[in-house]
C-alpha cells in the first residue's frame, strides 16, 4: 500500500512498523491533569524508557477539549449502538464473504464494479473496522481499570499474574484457535475443510492487501500439520498447565482477599469476555479484508492495471473504476518508494527530533530501541528491556528470524526473537523456551498467546533483533520485562 510520509502524521506506519505522535498524545492528557504513562503506558504507548523526557506541547484544557471531546462521544455513541450487532456480525460474515466472493468473479463491468464497492463491500469493510475499535475501545478500558486496581490490591506483579489467562474465563481466543484446532484436525475431529473455512483468512501477512493469503496457497494445510506436529501436543499442554498455575494464584488471592475476590472473579470474566470478543471481531475484519484483496484483483484484471491497484488508496482505486485512470501514473514512484522502505531494518520504536530513515539505516552504529536528538549516543549494555508479556524466566539460545517463513529453523527449547508476531506466527510458539519481540505491549499478540500458554515473552524490547544473535545465550525474565545476554551459546545456524 501507500508508504505514509513521517512527520506529518498523529498515527500510521513508517518501514512496516506503527507509530504515535507522543508528544501530542502526552500533552493531552496532561492538560487535562492525567498521566498517559501511569493510566495508559502498556496498553497504548508500548515500552517507554522511564527517565525519557517527552516534548510537551503547550495544549490548555479549553483547547484539548475542543478538540478532543466531540469525537470520544462519537466514538462512543457508535460504540454502545454496534455493540448490540456484534452476535449478528461475528454470525453471518463468514458466508456473506463466500457469497461475496462469488459476485466479484462474476462481475465483469466497471460500472457494476464500482457499484458493488460502493453499495456493499466498502459499507461492511468500514462497519467492520469501526466495530474492531469498539470492542477494543471496551477490552482496553476494562483492562486498565482492572490492572490498576490489582495493582493496589495484589501489586502489579500480582495483577499481571491474575490477568494472565483470559482463555480460561471465556470462549476460546481467535488468535490461539488456528494453532489449538490443528490438533483436531490431525485427530480426525473436525475436516480438513472445516478448518480451512474456518482459519483460511489467517495468516502472517493478512492484512497486507498485495499479499496472497494462506487459502491462495495449494497444501499450505498439509504443511501446517507437518510442521507443527510436536508442537500440537505441547500447546495443548502448555495450555492445561497455565490453567493449573492460573488456579494456583488465583486460590491465593482469594484468600488474601476474600471480600473483594467475588468482584475481582466477575470483571476478569467480563474482561474475558471483552477479549474474545476483540479477537473474534479482528478475526472476521481480517476475513473481510481477504475479500477486498479478492475485489482488487478483480478490478485490476477488468481495467487492466493489474497489481498496480494495490499502490493506489481506496478512493483513488474507485476512481479508476469511475473511469479516471490518471492515479495510475504515480504507480511507479510509490513502487520504488515502497520497496526502498522494505528494504530497510526495523526503525526505533522512539523517535525525538527530525529522521532520514535511510541516513540513519546507512550507520552501522544505529541503534534501534530509541533515536533522541536531543542527546548524545548512549551505548546499549547487555540488559535489553522491554514490556513484561508474559511471567516466567528461562536460559537458552536464541533463535532470531525475521519471517514466519523462516520458522522451519526454529529448534524446540530456543528463545524465539523477532521483529512482530502475529496470528501466523502462532503454531512457533509451542516449540519455543520464550518469545522476545522488538514491538508490542501487553496486549500485543505476543503477549497473548505467550501468557495462555505459559511461555515467558518480553515484547516491545526496541531493538533484541539487532543485539542478539542466533546462538547466543540469554537469560528471559517475562515479569521483569528484562533480556539478559549471558554470553554466546553454540553459534548454530
Amino acid at each position: 500500500m501507500t508508504p505514509i510520509a513521517p512527520r506529518t502524521h498523529f498515527a500510521g506506519n513508517i518501514a512496516g512498523r506503527p507509530y504515535l505522535n507522543l508528544s501530542l498524545v502526552v500533552s493531552m492528557y496532561r492538560a487535562v491533569g492525567k498521566d498517559l504513562r501511569r493510566e495508559m503506558h502498556g496498553d497504548i504507548i508500548g515500552s517507554i524508557p522511564a527517565d525519557l523526557e517527552i516534548p510537551i506541547i503547550p495544549f490548555s484544557p479549553v483547547a484539548v477539549v475542543r478538540m478532543v471531546l466531540p469525537g470520544m462521544i462519537r466514538a462512543r455513541r457508535y460504540a454502545g449502538r454496534r455493540r448490540s450487532d456484534l452476535a449478528g456480525f461475528l454470525a453471518a460474515t463468514p458466508q456473506w464473504c463466500v457469497d461475496l466472493r462469488a459476485r466479484i468473479g462474476q462481475t465483469h463491468t466497471l460500472v457494476d464494479l464500482f457499484a458493488l464497492w460502493e453499495e456493499t463491500l466498502y459499507p461492511t469493510f468500514a462497519h467492520a473496522c469501526n466495530l474492531l475499535r469498539s470492542v477494543t475501545m471496551r477490552f482496553t478500558d476494562e483492562s486498565n481499570r482492572l490492572r490498576l486496581r490489582l495493582a493496589r490490591q495484589a501489586g502489579e506483579g500480582g495483577a499481571f499474574r491474575l490477568m494472565s489467562h483470559l482463555n480460561h474465563h471465556a470462549a476460546d481466543l481467535a488468535s490461539l484457535m488456528p494453532v489449538l484446532s490443528l490438533s483436531r484436525v490431525a485427530r480426525g475431529e473436525i475436516s480438513r475443510q472445516a478448518y480451512i473455512d474456518a482459519y483460511g483468512h489467517r495468516g502472517p501477512h493478512e492484512l497486507e492487501l498485495s499479499a496472497p493469503g494462506a487459502d491462495e496457497e495449494a497444501g499450505w494445510l498439509d504443511w501446517l500439520l507437518a510442521d507443527s506436529d510436536q508442537s500440537l501436543v505441547e500447546a495443548e499442554a502448555r495450555v492445561a498447565q497455565q490453567q493449573a498455575a492460573w488456579e494456583v494464584v488465583w486460590a491465593s488471592f482469594e484468600a488474601d482477599h476474600p471480600r473483594q475476590a467475588p468482584s475481582v472473579r466477575r470483571r476478569l470474566r467480563s474482561l474475558a469476555e471483552a477479549a474474545q470478543q476483540r479477537e473474534a471481531v479482528r478475526s472476521e475484519l481480517t476475513r473481510i479484508t481477504r475479500t477486498v484483496r479478492r475485489f482488487f484483483l478483480r478490478a485490476g484484471e477488468v481495467t487492466g492495471a493489474g497489481e498496480a491497484l494495490f499502490f493506489l488508496s481506496l478512493g483513488e482505486m474507485a476512481a479508476v473504476l469511475r473511469g479516471d485512470r490518471s492515479s495510475l501514473e504515480k504507480v511507479p514512484v510509490r513502487s520504488a518508494l515502497y520497496e526502498a522502505y522494505c528494504s530497510l531494518p526495523p526503525t526505533p520504536s522512539v523517535i525525538i527530533g527530525p529522521f532520514d530513515p535511510f541516513r540513519w539505516a546507512d550507520d552501522p552504529n544505529r541503534r534501534s530501541d530509541l533515536l533522541d536528538a536531543r542527546a548524545p549516543r548512549v551505548t546499549p549494555g547487555d540488559t535489553i528491556r522491554g514490556f513484561p508479556g508474559a511471567a516466567g524466566r528461562v536460559e537458552g539460545l536464541v533463535r532470531c528470524i525475521d519471517r514466519v517463513e523462516e520458522g522451519g529453523q526454529v529448534r524446540a527449547g530456543e528463545i524465539l526473537v523477532t521483529t512482530t508476531t502475529n496470528v501466523g506466527w502462532t503454531p512457533l510458539f509451542p516449540r519455543t523456551a520464550a518469545v522476545v519481540t522488538d514491538v508490542g505491549a501487553p496486549l500485543s499478540h505476543a503477549a497473548i498467546v505467550a501468557r495462555e500458554m505459559g511461555i515467558p515473552a518480553v515484547v516491545g524490547c526496541g531493538d533484541a533483533t539487532m543485539r542478539l544473535k542466533t546462538g547466543d545465550r540469554v537469560r528471559v525474565d517475562g515479569s521483569a520485562g528484562t533480556v539478559e545476554r549471558i554470553g554466546p551459546g553454540a553459534g548454530w545456524v
